[in-house]
């Protein structure tokens, strides 16, 4: 029963994975595919890719995102069917606000969902919630990391603004444009290197409850492996919801402020991958960034009434997931005992 059980929270971790992949697959094209720089299957094979590869260079240069999920967050679950209902519930709670903020279009954080989640299956299940590392590996940087991409980004499209100021835009246009293949595939690696780690972690607490791995144990290849490819696999299936939210409704990009937001959302995901490890998200890095390089044109330049919407799904994201995992574990728990 137990080993069925494992199977099925397995299974369950990288259907998140898939979710992810396709929820979040707007924030590593969305703005190369408005720009036309790149068609939107091309971007969807090539996003695909990179996140496959972003998952192995991850976990390769230190997997500090894989350990704050398995340590970082909440106690360790129990070994036994008690421990795996914990990971099934936060992994329920995550799904569930990933397909609401995809059915509606709002670019939330697949990553918040997965951390509200794991809090609230976690408080349900009596677990102790490590509150500091809450506070500085999820909250403090959903609070600094959009502003950074969009301080960034504003900078680096007045520097693109002000190197450019005598060339002749067509040319410029189609150079940005090419430059885009390189920024978007730099952000799609740059997902595959944070989020795929996050599902490694999920697995690695199933595992762990299931008394087959230990908080030290190692990654396992197949770990690996099946959570790059179900995250590769959701970002090829594409979502065009989202996309359309990033890539028309918040600013009109052009290729130069394309190439500026993926650019700095890029950089910004690599210094919290292998810098300060923390699980970050990759959709409020990349509209902050999107909102920074618009601002370039004026204030009125950036929708500021959608992105009020896009402010409103993040705040709730984490006790949404979090009131989606509680409930998912007292549901699970009374049928299972």
């Amino acid at each position: 029963m137990q080993t069925l059980g494992l199977i099925t929270v397995i299974v369950v971790a990288l259907g998140f994975a898939y979710t992810n992949g396709f929820h979040d697959s707007a924030n590593a094209i969305a703005t190369s595919v408005s720009t036309r720089a790149l068609t939107p299957r091309v971007a969807l094979v090539m996003a695909g890719i990179m996140n496959l590869v972003g998952a192995y260079v991850g976990l390769q240069l230190g997997g500090g995102v894989t350990k704050s999920i398995v340590k970082g967050i909440i106690g360790t679950p129990a070994h036994g069917t008690d421990g795996l209902v914990v990971v099934f519930a936060l992994l329920i709670g995550a799904i569930a606000w990933n397909l609401i903020t995809w059915y509606f279009g709002l670019p939330s954080s697949s990553s918040h969902a997965l951390i509200g989640g794991m809090v609230g299956a976690g408080l349900a299940a009596g677990l102790t919630v490590h509150w500091d590392g809450v506070w500085s590996k999820v909250v403090l940087p959903m609070l600094i990391s959009p502003v950074v991409g969009f301080l960034l980004s504003f900078a680096v499209m007045i520097g693109i603004l002000w190197a450019f100021r005598h060339r002749r835009p067509g040319p410029v246009t189609r150079g940005f444009r090419m430059a885009q293949t390189v920024s978007a595939a730099g952000m799609a690696l740059g997902h595959g290197i944070q989020d795929a780690q996050k599902t490694m972690g999920v697995v690695m607490l199933a595992l762990i409850a299931g008394g087959h791995a230990s908080n030290n144990s190692p990654v396992p290849w197949w770990v690996l492996l099946t959570a790059a490819l179900s995250i590769s696999l959701g970002t090829y299936a594409g979502g065009w919801r989202v996309m359309r939210t990033l890539g028309r409704r918040i600013i009109e990009l052009d290729p130069p402020r394309g190439f500026a937001s993926e650019t700095v959302a890029s950089l910004v995901l690599y210094f919290t991958a292998f810098i300060y490890p923390a699980p970050v998200s990759t959709t409020h890095i990349i509209t902050g960034s999107i909102m920074g390089a618009g601002a370039t044109s004026g204030k009125n330049a950036v929708r500021w009434g959608v992105a009020k919407n896009i402010v409103y799904a993040w705040c709730m994201t984490i006790p949404a997931a979090g009131a989606c995992g509680a409930l998912a574990y007292e549901i699970v728990h009374a049928i299972f005992g």
